[in-house]
């Protein structure tokens, strides 16, 4: 939406595609919204309109408790935006404010952190404080309407200093007590919010809210067809299945479960954590592998404009780019995979989380290990994986350059200081750099145009791929879905599904 008047008509045909994008308040109730709220339409003179819902708090407006506005999927502009208030809001959704405090903030961007709260003032009309402050409360209500903690417990697993602070917070923005926000859960059915308490103890389950359609079955699929022994899993038949992975958090180890038939607007998901502080972590780096707050709306529009990808797009509608809850992780995967088919990968990683692995204090059926720190590989032999020499020592300097910090593959980083970075490594060329960035740091516009598997499914799809580069720039800033579209078009026969299951690449490991 480019102008108030539009975000008004959004707002009175309740259109959830603009459901965080922008929010908006009601000066006569003085609560603020989603623009799909169900609630009767304001006259257009109460209205104001946020780009945040810390924007909105900032201003004096509490939460609306009927469309639970904390609750909708993020903007998909802070993953398309390489400047550093895209960086930042990755970052401050990733809990690094929390973590390492607004100069923690500051430090990882480059910049001041008055030049942070600057920007982020002038672009989304509130400071990171603010916006951690507005992620702690909707952490703090998950918790309260999900478990049976005390209320005193769940201050500090939201990552407040105080209860005191817990309680005012709570009441300012929800206009309710914890124990009454806790009385307001919403019910098993709700469109809006976490679903009722778990009968299994420890166990946190959520609901992640995405925008659109979502093409379920081919994420699923993805993520299946790659599954490491050991940090991952998957179960049930199509349609039915649960994906189950370890996470490495930074208060303790985790495990995620998603289901893959979607609800109305989200996907179950439910949370063992070792502490309750990591709660807002994980369920970000959720979020980012299963590509939740895309804008499948504007992806369809600009690739739709291609003729060809119309098509494709109007057979997948909601086909999503997945990410990686672990960017180190990916990165290692994107090194094992080179010049590989995806079982040989997904072998070949098994075989190193065998062998280097940190086992987790208790299994969980098939999941038994957190993938190998960086700096554990570094210096390995990995004499264990049956692959050349040269591939190995690309995995070692690799991994010593994310132990030692040369690169950086955080929510915040700046990709294209990234992708630099990553070609300066023997071993690293211009597929393997391109994937960790759409990959581990969840950039929406990579284009691999020397991929095998992305020129096969252009021919297979009747695309003409001579000038690939040049007619891609009508792509942007979507490039990376219109690649998933091609990975995704169905192979003549069996033999081609089984050489075009994974982005090939011809790239060499090195001279």
């Amino acid at each position: 939406m480019t102008n108030e008047d539009s975000r008004y008509e959004a707002v009175r045909s309740r259109d959830a595609r603009f459901d965080g994008a922008f929010f908006f308040a009601v000066s006569t109730t003085g609560i603020y919204c989603r623009p799909s709220c169900p609630a009767t339409t304001p006259r257009r003179r109460n209205v104001t309109f946020f780009p945040t819902s810390a924007a909105a708090q900032g201003s004096g407006f509490r939460a609306c408790r009927r469309c639970r506005p904390d609750a909708v999927p993020g903007s998909a502009e802070w993953n398309a935006r390489a400047d550093v208030v895209g960086r930042a809001m990755r970052l401050i959704g990733d809990g690094v404010v929390d973590r390492e405090g607004v100069s923690g903030l500051a430090d990882r961007l480059g910049y001041s952190a008055r030049q942070v709260q600057r920007q982020l003032n002038a672009e989304v009309g509130a400071g990171p404080v603010a916006l951690a402050r507005a992620q702690r409360a909707h952490t703090a209500r998950v918790l309260l309407q999900t478990t049976g903690l005390p209320a005193a417990q769940i201050a500090f697993a939201a990552g407040f200093t105080s209860v005191r602070q817990f309680n005012d917070t709570i009441k300012e923005i929800y206009a309710l007590t914890p124990s009454g926000l806790r009385a307001a859960r919403p019910g098993k059915g709700a469109r809006f919010g976490p679903v009722a308490p778990p009968a299994t103890p420890g166990v946190l389950p959520l609901r992640l809210a995405f925008r659109g359609p979502y093409a379920a079955r081919e994420i699923f699929d993805h993520l299946q067809r790659r599954a490491l022994p050991g940090i991952e899993d998957v179960t049930g038949e199509p349609g039915a299945r649960t994906y189950r992975r370890t996470l490495r958090l930074p208060h303790g180890p985790g495990i995620a479960e998603v289901d893959e038939p979607p609800g109305d607007g989200w996907l179950d998901c439910r949370l063992h954590l070792t502490e309750l502080r990591d709660l807002t972590t994980a369920g970000q780096r959720v979020r980012r592998l299963f590509d939740l707050d895309a804008d499948p709306y504007a992806v369809a529009e600009r690739l739709g404009e291609d003729p060809v990808l119309a098509r494709l797009v109007a057979e997948r509608p909601g086909l999503r780019s997945p990410g990686a809850p672990a960017p180190h992780e990916l990165a290692v995967r994107a090194v094992l995979g080179q010049q590989v088919s995806v079982a040989a990968g997904r072998t070949l990683g098994g075989a190193l989380v065998a062998a280097y692995g940190e086992p987790l204090p208790e299994p969980s059926g098939a999941l038994t290990h957190l993938f190998p720190r960086a700096h554990d590989l570094a210096q390995a032999s990995l004499t264990e994986l049956g692959m050349p020499e040269s591939r190995r020592t690309a995995l070692r300097t690799l991994s010593a350059a994310l132990a030692g910090g040369a690169v950086t593959l955080d929510a915040g980083a700046d990709r294209d200081e990234v992708e630099r970075a990553l070609l300066g490594l023997r071993g690293i060329g211009p597929w393997t750099a391109g994937y960790i960035r759409m990959r581990a740091l969840g950039d929406p516009d990579v284009l691999l145009s020397g991929d095998v598997a992305v020129l096969a499914g252009m021919r297979r799809a009747g695309a003409s791929t001579a000038g690939l580069r040049a007619h891609a720039q009508a792509w942007r800033p979507w490039r990376s879905y219109a690649m998933h579209h091609f990975w995704n078009v169905p192979a003549r026969n069996a033999s081609a599904t089984r050489t075009t299951t994974r982005p090939h690449t011809t790239e060499r490991t090195g001279p």
